[in-house]
C-alpha cells in the first residue's frame, strides 16, 4: 500500500503525508460507484421509473 501511495505521490508531485486521505477517499468513491452500478444492474432507471 505504501508503494502505491508513493507512486501516486510521484505522479502528482505533492507530499505523501497530506495526500494519503485524498487517495483513500478516491478509492472509496470508486468502490462506492462500482457497488451502486452493480446494485442497479438490470434495474430500469429510466425517467418513466420515477
Amino acid at each position: 500500500m505504501t508503494a502505491l501511495v508513493q507512486a501516486f505521490s510521484r505522479l502528482s508531485g505533492t507530499e505523501t503525508e497530506t495526500d494519503v486521505f485524498m487517495i483513500v477517499a478516491i478509492f472509496c468513491g470508486v468502490g462506492l460507484f462500482v457497488s451502486l452500478t452493480m446494485a442497479t444492474y438490470g434495474l430500469d432507471l429510466s425517467p418513466g421509473f420515477f
